[in-house]
């Protein structure tokens, strides 16, 4: 597998990119994966990266971008944070991978029996952790459709809320970041959310999250 560099990265288009993610997550899946020359490949990312794709993902253990799509160093610029919240710095974070390291698709990753939304889920307070559920609060306030038993034993609750929470995020990025709005609407990116599940690895997009040009 080839090491991207700028003229690679430049040919690939944002739908592209959502291709090479889905593709990679098949191989992961069907234990495929692409044999790579990583101390290679440090060498010729040594002088600069040209990543691909932006994926913003649970701090979970089991949710490593880089191995459930099976990317090589210098493909997929990688933002985890419990509960996969944004804050300023995570934008900021964002538009440097874009607008400055050249990536075409933002992913927006949740996952299953997430342990940050169980938390939202049963309005948790502990500490500086207290804060960061209060970001996903708003999604368990959005979660209608179950009446009864609204907390952390509900897996049905838990995933309804974990989805709510990434489509949330996704439009909270369009609408916190001008200039990746204005990357989205000009068609040089793209961004989508989706769901990976943890019992077996595969990923999930979410097609009506997806925002183009």
């Amino acid at each position: 597998m080839k090491t991207l560099t700028k003229e690679l990265q430049t040919a690939i288009t944002p739908a592209m990119a959502l291709d090479l993610l889905k593709e990679g997550n098949k191989r992961f899946v069907n234990n495929l994966k692409v044999n790579r020359n990583l101390l290679q490949q440090a060498n010729e990312t040594s002088d600069g990266q040209h990543p691909f794709a932006v994926i913003l993902s649970c701090i979970d253990s089991r949710t490593s971008v880089e191995l459930i799509f099976d990317q090589g160093l210098g493909d997929v610029l990688s933002v985890r944070i419990a509960g996969n919240i944004i804050n300023e710095d995570i934008l900021g974070s964002m538009e440097f991978g874009c607008k400055i390291a050249g990536a075409k698709i933002i992913v927006v990753l949740g996952h299953t029996k997430c342990g940050a939304v169980k938390g939202a889920c049963d309005h948790l307070e502990m500490g500086n952790l207290t804060a960061l559920l209060s970001k996903i609060q708003p999604a368990v306030y959005d979660e209608q459709t179950v009446t009864v038993n609204r907390n952390s034993n509900n897996e049905e609750f838990v995933e309804k809320v974990a989805a709510i929470n990434v489509r949330r995020t996704v439009h909270a990025i369009m609408e916190r970041s001008p200039i990746l709005k204005e990357m989205i609407q000009s068609g040089a990116i793209e961004i989508i959310g989706g769901n990976h599940d943890i019992s077996n690895g595969e990923v999930s997009f979410y097609d009506d999250t997806l925002i183009v040009a």
